[in-house]
């Protein structure tokens, strides 16, 4: 039968990766983020043109900032504020590492996140300190512990008690070469560990498959296990999926202003409407509105099998 032809639809979420600097080095990072790149960051020209762009797309009703660490760009305020004048009822999303709160210069960030309405999805890979550190770094936990209480008491994560709600959602990514559990099942854990150990509050959590391409698929080549993870990924493949990919309604924009399907297709170079050895490609630059790429071609390879394994990955 060969595989599903993926049809692009209206664009509704605009995600720009706007730099791969990062105060943490992550062992699963598909984007390879480290405390070294810090040349490879978004100017303040791009930046613009994507606001620009935003504009002229009235479909887009979520902007999902993410990086590296995305407030260590000396864009990302500008970005986040130009954003909410342009359109106030817009989802403005900040994917934080929680320890970038505690950096020098971001004392005020989650003041500022809070005054522009920004919805948080933290990264959080579990609620034991040993886990969390063994992936993200020595100390880790304990700082993004700190981060969550800071957050709860500006009244993130606390929607229940308040009436303008300020979004705090958490993202779990299992620690090896498996899936992730039932998310249901999983949050209900977080949610029990986390408040009567820390006090902590938060919204919802999100299980995200490992895509098995850059530093994880490193982690698993060194192991032996990549054959073996890729085969458990297509044995459990999932069609109920495929309705529901990011690619079918998402354009994601690199620091460089290159256009992508999703973040994946962009940590691999395969841009929207590069040839068959990835030359060419479009840019912000290149298009009036992000819907002038509705009859552009998905990009499709094995590690979008990671999108379609179990329940699917937010």
């Amino acid at each position: 039968a060969g595989a599903p032809v993926l049809h692009r639809k209206l664009p509704t979420v605009l995600q720009i990766n706007i730099g791969l600097y990062c105060n943490q080095a992550c062992g699963h990072c598909h984007v390879e983020s480290s405390p070294l790149r810090t040349e490879e960051m978004m100017t303040a020209e791009t930046a613009a043109q994507c606001l620009e762009l935003l504009k002229r797309t009235p479909s887009i009703t979520t902007l999902d900032i993410t990086g590296g660490a995305p407030e260590l760009n000396p864009h990302f305020r500008y970005l986040v504020r130009m954003a909410r004048i342009l359109r106030p009822d817009l989802e403005i999303i900040d994917r934080c590492n929680l320890t970038v709160l505690q950096e020098p210069g971001q004392e005020d960030l989650v003041d500022f996140l809070k005054e522009h309405k920004v919805h948080i999805i933290a990264s959080l890979p579990c609620y034991s300190a040993d886990n969390v550190d063994a992936q993200r770094g020595n100390g880790v936990f304990e700082r993004s512990i700190a981060a969550l209480l800071a957050l709860n008491d500006a009244g993130y994560g606390v929607s229940d008690e308040t009436d303008t709600p300020l979004k705090l959602d958490l993202v779990y990514n299992p620690l090896g070469a498996f899936l992730p559990p039932p998310q249901d099942k999983l949050e209900t854990q977080y949610k029990q560990q986390l408040r009567e150990n820390f006090g902590i509050l938060f919204d919802q959590l999100f299980t995200i498959t490992n895509m098995p391409i850059k530093r994880f698929a490193d982690f698993l080549h060194r192991r032996g296990e990549l054959q073996e993870y890729m085969e458990l990924l297509v044995r459990n493949f999932n069609p109920d999926t495929l309705p529901q990919l990011m690619c079918l309604d998402t354009i994601s924009v690199g620091y460089d202003g290159k256009l992508y399907d999703c973040d994946f297709n962009q940590q691999l170079g395969y841009g929207v409407g590069v040839d068959s050895i990835h030359r060419g490609g479009k840019t912000v630059f290149d298009i009036d509105s992000l819907a002038d790429l509705m009859e552009e071609r998905i990009r499709t390879d094995n590690h979008c099998f990671g999108c379609t394994a179990g329940m699917g990955s937010s």
